[in-house]
């Protein structure tokens, strides 16, 4: 295993852990790396220090060493997550059908409810354009990358 230290297009820096510089290099490829905080799939390794000799035992390192990878760690991943879970427990998934399912509750001929999915940028606009009340989520869906 290997640790990276990334940082993505829009500055927002974060670590992972990879199988090996191999594995990272297959998952960027084929835009399987997305930003813990926005989702954005521009990421890149960042300048790293090697860690040399004995680790800290400080309060923040033995919180760190101890926090599962997939645990939040800044305040700004805490938000997110939080947000990432209300909206999932208050929407709806739809999927791909996003984009035709939002226009079909817009025009009376579904259920009005919340929903959240996937869209291609055409039938985004496409919906705004026509007055279809819409917007990006700040993250990507659990399970799924660029």
């Amino acid at each position: 295993m290997i640790r990276y230290a990334l940082i993505c297009d829009e500055d927002h820096a974060f670590d992972s852990w990879f199988q090996s510089a191999d594995a990272f290099d297959a998952l960027q490829k084929a835009g399987h790396i997305s930003c813990a905080v926005c989702g954005s799939g521009e990421v890149r390794k960042s300048v790293m220090a090697p860690r040399i000799g004995k680790a800290s035992d400080t309060k923040t390192d033995v919180a760190t060493r101890d926090r599962p990878l997939s645990a939040p760690a800044s305040p700004v991943e805490q938000a997110m997550t939080a947000l990432r879970e209300k909206v999932e427990a208050s929407s709806e998934d739809v999927g791909k059908n996003f984009a035709a399912e939002a226009r079909k509750i817009h025009n009376g001929e579904a259920p009005e409810r919340a929903i959240r999915g996937e869209a291609k940028l055409q039938d985004a606009r496409a919906l705004i354009e026509d007055g279809v009340p819409v917007t990006p989520l700040p993250f990507m869906a659990k399970g799924k990358s660029n």
